[in-house]
């Protein structure tokens, strides 16, 4: 079967992995909304977080880690004051570092859409989807897309297949006829495996152990850097 989509992970995919210190970007919004107790409620924060994630992963993605409104509500901010705004801006602002996408990005997308491949993205994120839109349009990427789903907005998330049938749903594609690129064996291509899906695994991310199994899964093809996906591609379309 010729492939006709391919879907992307974001972060570890899109964007290289970034070993990051979560609770210090936490103390970025705290230090703005609360500056008297601001260790306590990143510590708050970070640990809502994590739960959040461990939850997600320990249910295969039925029920997912929701947005990062609801978090703000469990340890208590008001999400309608003028401060939480600031605080917030200020927190995802911590993260522009590390979200600069891959290089090989921008060649790949293109070359894919001017074969006549759809692409989409699929990620599992907090994160509301004006935030990453930001994003892949300051690196030039977001007109590159057909579809984009971000699991803030489901109630599920990766690996569960409701996600991946509903990007393929969007695209009008069949699970056959697509491909998944990711950084995770378990999410991702374990996730897209599970529903027809071939899945591309980039393998250089460095998963948390509470969030990562392999289940003996194998990828259908392995690269090593993004920009290697169109060979792959090509390969199983020659």
């Amino acid at each position: 079967m010729a492939i006709k989509a391919v879907i992307f992970d974001w972060g570890g995919t899109l964007t290289p992995w970034h070993n990051v210190d979560l609770t210090e970007l936490w103390l970025g919004y705290a230090s703005v909304y609360d500056p008297d107790n601001s260790a306590e409620l990143a510590a708050k924060l970070d640990h809502g977080e994590q739960s959040r994630w461990t939850r997600q992963f320990e249910t295969n993605g039925e029920i997912g880690t929701g947005a990062l409104e609801e978090l703000f509500h469990e340890v208590g901010v008001d999400t309608s004051s003028p401060l939480h705004h600031q605080a917030l801006a200020n927190y995802l602002s911590g993260w522009d570092p590390h979200t600069f996408t891959d290089p090989d990005a921008l060649p790949l997308l293109e070359t894919l859409r001017g074969a006549g491949i759809k692409t989409a993205v699929l990620s599992n994120t907090m994160w509301p989807r004006r935030h990453h839109e930001g994003v892949l349009e300051r690196d030039g990427i977001l007109h590159l897309f057909d579809y984009l789903l971000f699991t803030s907005e489901t109630p599920s998330g990766k690996p569960h297949r409701t996600v991946f049938a509903d990007v393929l749903y969007n695209l009008d594609v069949e699970a056959a006829d697509a491909a998944f690129v990711g950084d995770r064996i378990f999410d991702d291509i374990h996730g897209a495996q599970s529903i027809g899906m071939r899945g591309i695994w980039i393998p250089h991310s460095n998963i948390p152990a509470k969030q990562s199994t392999d289940l003996g899964i194998t990828a259908a093809a392995t690269v090593q850097r993004l920009g290697e996906v169109l060979d792959v591609v090509n390969g199983w379309n020659s």
